[in-house]
């Protein structure tokens, strides 16, 4: 009985869920600032190259 009650009282698997999924959401911000970064920087080469031709 004392097990299963130290159990349930036990949150440490909670935060380390929490910290994954803080983890998740960064990295999906992180995904989205280099995916629109990465279309400007296309842009701004292709214009260089093409002021360069």
């Amino acid at each position: 009985m004392y097990t299963l009650k130290k159990f349930l009282v036990d949150d440490s698997g909670a935060t380390a869920i929490e910290y994954g999924l803080i983890a998740a959401g960064i990295s999906v911000a992180i995904i989205a600032v280099v995916q629109g970064l990465g279309s400007k920087l296309n842009s701004t080469f292709t214009s260089v190259q093409s002021a360069l031709n």
